[in-house]
């Protein structure tokens, strides 16, 4: 099979022949048909995360066939699975225990701790693996799997905010933005100052304003969910905020936050972070999506060009999500 491997950090990826990996107790074989490019991707490849397994595969936004299973039943044929950022925790931790799986001490992760999808095979845990909505091209599905869940975490975690600002206006907010007006929120986008591209695709979205992070919203809002990695937007949004709303940091990675006056925080404002994702987040926003219909938007790369795709996330030139599409035998 063919994958694209990180070596070491701030390397580009090289494409290498590899074995397809065999599954083992309770693992599935999948054969990859898409996988998303996130940012934390590109966090891993510039050494912001410290401690990935290398050589490393990376991806974990996965959409493939069911090829073949270890000590595991599968139904249907072939059937279609999904592969997230997490996967696995021990099930034992208190963590665990009580229903927050996404902060167990020993978890592991695609793309990261295990090989994921940068690849036209990769092997997962079955129990972390979800059957995806249809009506969603392989294409269409994947950024479901990160954007999506990390993105609906996030909302879950900002209450019922009615008017909710969104900082970064990117994959996840390009999804998040249709389920919040779903469910009857008022949204408000703010982009990179001066980023008109960026503010006409959040109102064409469904956003009812959009701005600058350098400008103040019409209103205050109950919650900013903030999804670029920028640590000075955590005042920035505190500002924003009436009181006893909430900052919810999205990301997995943030620029140092600087320091602010107490009174932006007074008032009862919070401010917290999301860490990764629960099965029971995936099935509430998988069963969610075709409701809403979630519609993503995405820019297909070949495989060969897991190089380019991140580079084009880098530089902002990604609008909805980047997809590498996998070309394999049936």
């Amino acid at each position: 099979m063919r994958a694209m491997i990180l070596d070491a950090p701030k390397q580009p990826l090289r494409l290498e022949e590899r074995p397809i990996p065999s599954p083992g107790q309770g693992q599935l074989l999948i054969q990859v048909r898409a996988c998303a490019v996130c940012r934390t991707d590109l966090h891993i490849v510039d050494g912001e995360l410290h401690r990935p397994k290398l050589p490393l595969i990376l991806g974990h936004e996965i959409i493939g066939r069911v090829a073949g299973a270890g000590g595991v039943t599968t139904a249907g044929e072939r059937p279609r699975v999904g592969v997230p950022w997490l996967a696995w925790s021990c099930g034992e931790c208190p963590y665990c225990r009580s229903g927050r799986e996404n902060l167990c001490d020993r978890a592991l992760f695609t793309g990261y701790d295990v090989d994921g999808g940068y690849a036209d095979y990769t092997v997962a845990d079955s129990r972390f693996c979800f059957g995806i909505p249809d009506g969603y091209s392989d294409l269409e599905a994947a950024p479901l799997m990160c954007a999506g869940l990390i993105g609906y975490r996030s909302l879950k975690l900002a209450g019922d905010a009615q008017r909710l600002g969104l900082y970064g206006i990117g994959a996840a907010a390009h999804i998040l933005i249709q389920v919040a007006r779903y469910q009857g929120r008022r949204v408000y986008a703010f982009t990179r100052p001066g980023d008109s591209a960026g503010q006409e695709f959040a109102l064409s979205l469904g956003a009812e304003w959009a701005g600058g992070s350098d400008q103040m919203p019409p209103f205050p809002l109950d919650a900013a969910i903030i999804f670029a990695p920028v640590g000075a937007l955590v005042p920035i949004a505190l500002r924003a905020v009436a009181k006893g709303g909430v900052v919810v940091c999205g990301g997995i990675q943030m620029t140092d936050i600087p320091s602010f006056p107490y009174e932006i925080l007074w008032e009862e404002r919070v401010v917290r972070s999301v860490a990764n994702l629960t099965r029971s987040d995936a099935a509430e926003f998988l069963a969610l999506a075709p409701k809403v219909p979630v519609r993503t938007q995405v820019e297909e790369f070949p495989l060969t060009a897991a190089n380019d795709a991140l580079a084009a996330l880098k530089r902002g030139r990604v609008k909805g999500a980047a997809v590498l599409s996998m070309v394999t035998a049936s």
